[in-house]
């Protein structure tokens, strides 16, 4: 990983009715966003929300939303690939994604390389309860894991909910990543939002980028934004309020790990990574693998919940 600017952009979707005409105007306003704050602050990696294109909850079915959607690489988005190359850099970009069947529907999020190729695509495997389609919702899960070798270094990519999950992200740094960039439409609760992004930074030594989505969605449910970029030792060093705007950070890899605390004198001589006991794990993989429920109730699923 090399030294760059990084860019958390939040923006709001059209809140009325689902059409390809919202989604024009979504992209629409993705494109000028990215294309701002790339003239304002040099950012080389663009980070905008979960669902940009549309809004998190699309207030239609599953079969409607897929009509509207495109398969990746497509029409959804070639605007963000256009203005990635136009630019000269990279983009992570939160859109569902029209599966093989009418009803598939993903959750993704893509990465676009400065020459405008899709570097990776990412399907979220943990949708929230009131997103998936076992809940009642019009998303189909995931199954794979996705970092990118970029020129600024390795990238991965989860969206939300994800980040609940602290596997998924570990997987990704035993891979290599460096960076993982977390699009969101995140409701439960600003405290959440940072804890689960500062632990997945803390947990594997990664810089963590989370954009948040703002305003409200087809459905009428309201977003918070406060997206942050957090560093690997768990320090939100940029947090955006609750408007349209972006925030951004420099991560240099000399300074990642170069104090124990923010700003301290003493160096950190541990490694989350190199430190595990993997003989622990190996003990206890039936148990990893195995199905699991929380003894505590749970509350009834409510389809305006974000996750």
């Amino acid at each position: 990983m090399r030294a760059f600017t990084a860019a958390a952009v939040q923006v709001a979707p059209v809140p009325a009715p689902l059409s390809a005409e919202t989604i024009r105007t979504n992209l629409e306003t993705c494109v000028e966003m990215t294309r701002r704050c790339v003239e304002a602050t040099g950012a080389e990696l663009v980070v905008l929300p979960e669902t940009a294109s549309t809004g998190f909850t699309p207030g239609c079915s599953k079969e409607e939303l897929w009509d509207l959607v495109t398969e990746l690489p497509g029409a959804m988005i070639e605007p963000i690939q256009a203005v990635a190359r136009e630019l000269g850099v990279h983009v992570c970009f939160g859109t569902y994604e029209r599966g093989p069947e009418r009803g598939v529907v993903y959750n993704s999020s893509v990465l676009v390389g400065p020459s405008g190729d899709l570097l990776g695509t990412y399907r979220k495997t943990h949708p929230f309860c009131s997103e998936i389609v076992t809940g009642g919702g019009w998303v189909t899960p995931g199954d794979t894991v996705t970092v990118c070798d970029t020129e600024l270094g390795r990238i991965g990519m989860i969206i939300c909910f994800d980040g609940d999950y602290p596997e998924l992200s570990r997987i990704q740094a035993v891979q290599g990543a460096e960076v993982i960039c977390r699009p969101s439409a995140l409701l439960r609760s600003a405290d959440i939002w940072d804890l689960t992004s500062r632990a997945r930074a803390y947990d594997n030594h990664v810089y963590v980028i989370g954009a948040n989505a703002v305003g409200t969605d087809p459905a009428g449910v309201l977003y918070f934004g406060n997206s942050h970029i957090v560093t690997p030792i768990g320090h939100i060093v940029a947090k955006a309020a609750t408007h349209p705007g972006w925030v951004t950070a420099r991560l240099d890899p000399a300074e990642a790990l170069s104090s124990l605390t923010p700003g301290s004198n003493v160096g950190q001589a541990f490694d989350h990574l190199r430190d595990r006991n993997l003989d622990l794990i190996r003990n206890h993989r039936a148990e990893l693998e195995g199905a699991a429920e929380t003894s505590f109730p749970h509350a009834p699923i409510h389809r305006g919940d974000a996750g």
